[in-house]
């Protein structure tokens, strides 16, 4: 064998070789990194410390799981806008106020602005696009579009959310219900009669 021939051979790989190559690749990738998320998931369990530093976190938003890393002090709004590119719940007041970011977890109403990614792990997490979509919308994104419960629509995803948990827990609720129940969300555009309607009616129909 020639000096060239010895210098092209470890270059020297075959399609089939290559696809082989890339594909043992990727599941080690996939393996490391379901081994890191099960690791995280564990030492949150234990209660041991985690970070400062970035950590594999795993969350299921609308059905999906995602993954990506962040420092454990990274809250759910910032991980849902900011790394997973979920940007219907919107970042306001920052300080479990205002209600733009609500969002349901495990069907529950939280401010994820108030909760941390790391927390949020295991547990279900619908935010606003996970209610319907602009050609199948839910009940009550239709009642908003008809009642013309918005404006500027800066806080509308946060309203959707909660008013689609309310409907679902306080069937046939009185008037004052709602007033009570919806009072954790904010509208500085002062769209409370229609968004008042929107529940109301919907809470009567039993329909969310």
């Amino acid at each position: 064998m020639s000096a060239m021939e010895n210098d092209q051979a470890p270059w020297d790989m075959s399609r089939r070789g290559f696809l082989k190559g890339v594909g043992t690749g990727a599941v080690a990738t996939g393996l490391m990194q379901g081994a890191t998320d099960a690791e995280a998931a564990s030492a949150l369990r234990s209660g041991k410390p985690v970070g400062p530093g970035a950590v594999p976190i795993t969350l299921n938003v609308n059905g999906t799981h995602r993954w990506l890393n962040a420092e454990p002090s990274v809250t759910l709004l910032d991980a849902l806008r900011n790394r997973l590119d979920t940007t219907g719940c919107k970042k306001v007041c920052d300080r479990g106020t205002c209600g733009a970011c609500t969002v349901m977890l495990d069907g529950d109403v939280v401010y994820s602005c108030s909760v941390l990614a790391i927390e949020a792990q295991g547990r279900k997490i619908v935010t606003a696009e996970g209610l319907g979509t602009p050609e199948a919308m839910s009940a009550v994104q239709e009642s908003f579009v008809e009642n013309d419960a918005l404006q500027c629509g800066f806080c509308t995803p946060g309203f959707v959310v909660a008013t689609t948990a309310f409907v679902r827990d306080h069937p046939n609720a009185t008037l004052e219900e709602v007033r009570e129940g919806m009072g954790g969300n904010l509208c500085r555009c002062g769209t409370y009669v229609g968004i008042t309607k929107v529940a109301y009616d919907l809470a009567k129909k039993g329909d969310a």
